[in-house]
């Protein structure tokens, strides 16, 4: 476990296991890092992995006010600088992928390769509709409500049928692990501001972006339409809901091993 102390004095929490080229793995809106156990388990004798926990999320500290994509950006790059990694592999999915497109056009001089997943560039009409439900439900107190839709976008019906059970638990525990809610609310409300589309064309160097055919979290399209606004990137489609790197690690993790020129191992 390592803590990055940023500049206002929020403790951000990542862990780094391998040895290799570093590859940096940020999640999604949940932010916490252990959304990569599985991937990392593929991958970790073949580089040096970063997963990061956001700030307002995870094991990192949450502190009241405003967040926006561009601050958490700024928490990796210290990251990077106290690990000594002057380039990385950026890897992000959902919201992370949010972050990694922030990364590569703010600044491409630390991108080795930038991997989207599961992302968006910009907003639409039904994003907006969704995130505004998920705020309100989080403002209105109503954890286990938010935390059940989660699951519902989030993961297949087989998933679900089979995993019934740790869902629930999850639903049970949602009130204390999103906690403190209006720093939830914050995070969500910083995904509607979030707009880089027309900016996407400044991102150099290797890029793949993977969408899941069967989100219904993060459709598809959006992964598409990143890919298409970034010349030469590398469009590749997964299965297994909008969490497939968590619940299907191997196939997200051969693609990835793949993209970056070594072959993951098994665990």
């Amino acid at each position: 476990m390592s803590i990055h102390v940023a500049r206002d004095g929020c403790r951000i929490h990542y862990d780094v296991v391998g040895k290799g080229a570093p590859v940096l793995l940020v999640p999604g809106l949940g932010g916490d890092g252990r959304f990569w156990d599985g991937v990392m388990a593929w991958l970790k004798d073949r580089y040096r992995l970063i997963a990061v926990d956001h700030r307002g999320a995870g094991r990192s500290d949450r502190p009241l006010g405003a967040y926006r994509i561009s601050g958490i950006a700024a928490d990796i790059l210290g990251i990077l600088d106290q690990e000594g990694v002057e380039q990385a592999h950026l890897v992000g999915h959902s919201t992370g992928g949010a972050i990694v497109q922030s990364l590569a056009i703010d600044a491409p001089m630390r991108c080795l390769s930038t991997t989207i997943s599961g992302s968006w560039a910009r907003p639409d009409a039904r994003l907006r509709m969704l995130f505004a439900v998920r705020s309100s439900l989080l403002r209105e107190g109503l954890t286990t409500d938010y935390q059940t839709l989660t699951h519902v976008l989030g993961h297949t019906p087989e998933w679900i049928e089979a995993h019934e059970d740790s869902l629930q638990a999850a639903v049970a525990s949602a009130a204390e692990r999103l906690a403190p809610l209006p720093v939830t609310e914050a995070r969500i409300r910083m995904l509607l501001d979030f707009d880089r589309y027309a900016e996407l064309g400044r991102i150099t160097g290797p890029v793949m972006v993977i969408g899941a055919e069967d989100d219904l979290m993060i459709p598809f399209r959006h992964s598409a339409e990143i890919a298409a606004a970034i010349a030469g990137a590398r469009l590749e489609r997964l299965a297994g809901g909008h969490f497939h790197p968590s619940t299907r690690p191997e196939p997200f993790a051969q693609l990835l091993a793949d993209f970056l020129g070594r072959p993951a191992v098994p665990r």
